[in-house]
């Protein structure tokens, strides 16, 4: 590796992550007058009541919908959720979540579906039944609440809802069970066109959210995927493949359950008999605060073949709704959610475990140590002590590969024409002094599964969201302490960085390493700073610890003898009596 491959290297490194940062999410344009699509499909007409408060900008966008006059509002809750219905299509308007406040500072709840295309769980392209249709509400309880409307006369519909209790030990608080009755008023067979079943908006959680965790997803009954929002908003890559914006993206497969999610919530339909598909549309959301740059929301349906109705019959559907945080623990209880719901974390395959695992232990130690950052210290601590055997003994091999660099000079100089003499030298020398050629590697080969684990597991875990340590007030988000020229300063990303270049003067570096190698290797802090500069504190605070306990057991090993050091030279070389250290190796 010459100079100027690694140069291009940093380079293209630099430039792949700017693209993946910024590229996919460039802001919309402004709405314009003359731009208004139809919201509704020609058959709609009698659903203007619910014309759209903000026009899109686009034609590709959803329309997003404003109240219906008049309409009433019914409430089932518990101390979880409150759930507000709309007798407009006798679906489900918005979940206000009890337990998570809208902001840092506020006491009022943060609200799902708050702006939306449809109501939750109305019918989509349903004229007469859909939510341009005014429901009779026939009963209401403190668990129960039950809608009623009859089409022309000859289709009744009935909608069922029940709320789970605070304290239910065979559900959950966050779901709700729905049915649907079709029943045939007529003596004869009556066909149902395809259902379709809004699953709600998901929104940006706040204005520094980019919209990287807004999808929607399904799963078939074996594997899950999911469509991401920057999937139906098309542009290209330098320039190349360029792809037109797509109104909407349809999946045809079987349905065990299928969400919508932002980066901390998430509503999951889980139907008794499997959907047959999945469709998603994005949304132009009013700007936040301040700013002037629209947002950009994911709205999904879901769809159901129903069967022909026989005369004067009727046919149900059932199913059941999550609308809540994304929470491991609760969504991997297999005895509630039994079809893999826990799915929509998005850990991933190659470090789902290590997420997983990170994420069950830290909410262990938050049940008694009360406060998320600390959880993370403690966890990072206590991963760092389980190795720390391992961590010594690749620690002083790696003290020992640097001392003998003298002594495996002094090998090629002396077997210079014959590599298979210098190969049989250096293993004989790594073997009279213990040292294992690839001590330098291993520790940051153990870390990065731990690294990667804790990103993938920062990506949806609601836990750190608006959780305090120090002077950060949410470790979901960087903790900026203010702005020079518009820069925001983020304190630990520095310490990071910090941290990580001390530990490289300290820690010796693997014997193959040639000089390039060392000078590519004093980026890789800038990386990792420019990597995380944005990204939850949550994930610099874990890589802080992790370089501070790495300080700690180096400088404790460099202290401690070690009966591997090299004292002589072999055959024909100079007895050594300095070892270059790694300070000034780095400089050199």
């Amino acid at each position: 590796m010459d100079k100027k491959n690694l140069t291009i290297g940093i380079l293209f490194f630099l430039a792949a992550f700017v693209l993946l940062r910024v590229a996919p999410h460039a802001p919309q344009p402004a709405p314009s007058p003359d731009r208004i699509a139809n919201p509704f499909p020609a058959n709609q007409a009698g659903a203007a009541a619910n014309a759209p408060s903000v026009s899109p900008s686009d034609a590709t966008f959803a329309a997003l919908q404003k109240d219906a006059a008049g309409e009433t509002i019914t409430h089932l809750a518990n101390d979880f959720i409150d759930v507000a219905f709309t007798d407009y299509g006798g679906a489900i308007k918005d979940v206000a979540l009890r337990k998570f406040p809208a902001e840092v500072g506020r006491a009022d709840p943060y609200v799902f579906n708050a702006l939306h295309v449809e109501p939750m769980l109305a019918f989509v392209d349903f004229p007469g039944l859909d939510d341009g249709t005014r429901y009779t509400l026939v009963s209401h309880t403190e668990r129960e609440i039950v809608f009623r409307a009859v089409f022309e006369n000859h289709l009744e519909v009935t909608r069922r809802y029940v709320l789970e209790p605070s304290d239910t030990k065979t559900g959950d608080p966050y779901q709700l069970r729905h049915e649907i009755v079709f029943r045939n008023l007529k003596a004869e067979t009556t066909p149902l066109p395809r259902l379709t079943l809004s699953l709600g908006t998901a929104a940006p959680v706040n204005f520094r959210d980019l919209g990287f965790y807004l999808d929607t997803g399904y799963s078939d009954g074996s594997s899950v995927s999911f469509i991401a929002r920057a999937k139906l908003q098309g542009g290209s890559f330098f320039g190349f493949n360029r792809t037109d914006p797509l109104p909407f993206i349809e999946t045809l497969s079987p349905i065990a359950w299928a969400t919508v999610q932002n980066q901390f919530f998430t509503s999951i339909l889980t139907p008794d008999e499997p959907g047959t598909g999945l469709i998603t549309r994005r949304i132009e959301l009013p700007p936040f605060p301040n700013s002037t740059v629209p947002d950009i929301g994911i709205t999904g349906s879901a769809l159901f073949d129903v069967k022909p109705l026989a005369p004067n019959g009727e046919t149900k559907l059932g199913m059941d709704l999550y609308v809540g945080p994304k929470e491991y623990s609760r969504l991997a209880n297999a005895d509630i959610f039994k079809h893999d719901q826990d799915k929509v974390m998005q850990f991933g395959k190659v470090f789902g475990f290590f997420s997983e695992l990170l994420l069950k232990i830290m909410s262990w130690v938050h049940s008694w140590a009360h406060n998320w950052g600390l959880a993370i210290v403690i966890t990072t601590l206590a991963i760092k002590t389980l190795f720390l055997p391992l961590s010594f003994a690749m620690a002083r091999s790696a003290r020992r590969m640097q001392k003998i660099q003298p002594l495996l000079q002094a090998l090629r100089e002396k077997y210079k024409g014959n590599p298979q003499k210098l190969n049989e030298g250096q293993l004989a020398l790594f073997k009279e002094h213990k040292v294992n050629p690839l001590a330098g590697c291993l520790p940051m080969l153990i870390q990065l599964p731990f690294f990667f684990g804790f990103f993938a597991m920062l990506r949806s875990a609601s836990e750190l969201r608006l959780a305090p340590f120090l002077w950060v007030q949410d470790l979901s988000a960087p903790d900026t302490i203010g702005h020079i020229n518009g820069f925001a300063i983020n304190i630990l990303p520095l310490l990071m960085g910090a941290t990580m270049i001390s530990q490289m003067f300290l820690v010796p570096q693997p014997a193959t390493m040639d000089k390039t190698q060392a000078k590519m290797m004093r980026f890789m802090p800038l990386m990792y700073v420019v990597f995380c500069y944005n990204y939850s504190c949550a994930l610099a605070l874990y890589s802080t610890i992790n370089s501070l306990f790495t300080i700690g057991q180096q400088v404790l090993i460099n202290r401690m003898k070690d009966d591997g050091d090299p004292t002589h030279a072999p055959a024909g070389g100079k007895p050594i009596k300095n070892v270059t250290p790694a300070k000034k190796r780095l400089k050199d």
